[in-house]
């Protein structure tokens, strides 16, 4: 390498830098290039490690959204955006709640999901104008996903997210980005990838795995878990209700028949059928007891908080 070259290598993101573990990828054997994907995958884990009490705060503000009746709002381009789609499109189905208490907003809109949108991420007022289409307010939590950090379209939501005094969250992979002020940054160093600047890979995962963290711990801190049961799925299909039946004979300690009973009784409500079963309580009275327990089962059911 030149000197000269050097002042701009270190203006990229970690994640365009070339990985020099990688670098002769396409003359090794299938089976070793296998290899070299999982030993990079390991750092993955360990990065995720260092920042975890990061992780921990995001959900934290969260859980204070959502109990907020407020909503999560995930932004990011390509593959980031796509992320937070396939998140926030998976909270329904698991917890129970509206569509719209967990958003994604990708730049390019619908179109983009499927097929890169030219240009899209590259506007920063797109990204303001995306959160102001969506009436984000200062009881949501607006979290930014996108790989360098840097993202226009992402940076410019989280500028006006805190403009509007919103809470905000970056989730990147690029310990030497330029990045914009936020609350709260996730910035897990996995290092170069595999395949040169393709986001998808190492840094995809991660923030997959983070995003995942955040939406599945703020939904078990707003008692949409017991235990580790998902308790108020949504049942619609067969797969679904024999889940759902399967998680009553398990929270409420019931055989087969009981757990069909008490669902019935319940109206399908899984949370509440599993109350009922463990306390004989009728539904109206169970249903008062889970209201007066803020939608906190174990509460509800007069369990002690473990540490």
């Amino acid at each position: 390498m030149n000197q000269e070259s050097k002042p701009q290598d270190q203006k990229l993101p970690l994640t365009e830098t070339r990985n020099p573990r990688t670098m002769y990828i396409d003359r090794v054997s299938t089976r070793q290039a296998v290899k070299m994907f999982i030993e990079e995958d390991r750092v993955i884990v360990k990065a995720l490690e260092a920042v975890s009490e990061n992780i921990a705060q995001a959900v934290e503000l969260a859980t204070l959204s959502l109990k907020r009746n407020g909503r999560l709002i995930y932004i990011g381009a390509g593959t980031s955006g796509r992320l937070g789609i396939l998140d926030a499109s998976e909270c329904p189905p698991t917890f129970g709640v509206a569509p719209d208490r967990v958003i994604a907003l990708i730049a390019g809109g619908e179109r983009a999901v499927t097929q890169a949108v030219e240009g899209a991420e590259d506007s920063r007022d797109m990204g303001r104008q995306d959160l102001e289409k969506v009436k984000a307010c200062s009881n949501d939590l607006v979290i930014g996903i996108t790989a360098s950090g840097t993202t226009p379209y992402v940076a410019g939501a989280l500028e006006f997210a805190r403009q509007k005094k919103i809470k905000t969250v970056l989730l990147c992979c690029n310990p030497y980005g330029n990045l914009p002020d936020v609350d709260v940054l996730i910035n897990p160093a996995v290092g170069p990838e595999v395949i040169t600047g393709s986001t998808r890979l190492k840094s995809g995962t991660v923030c997959k795995m983070v995003l995942n963290m955040i939406s599945s711990l703020s939904m078990v801190k707003i008692g949409k878990v017991y235990e580790n049961l998902m308790i108020d799925l949504m049942a619609t299909n067969i797969k679904l209700r024999k889940r759902a039946l399967r998680i009553v004979m398990e929270g409420g300690r019931v055989p087969n028949y009981v757990a069909e009973a008490k669902l019935a009784e319940a109206e399908g409500s899984v949370k509440l059928a599993i109350l009922m079963a463990r306390t004989d309580l009728p539904a109206d009275m169970a249903r008062k007891k889970l209201e007066e327990a803020e939608g906190v089962l174990y509460k509800a059911l007069g369990d002690t908080d473990h540490e």
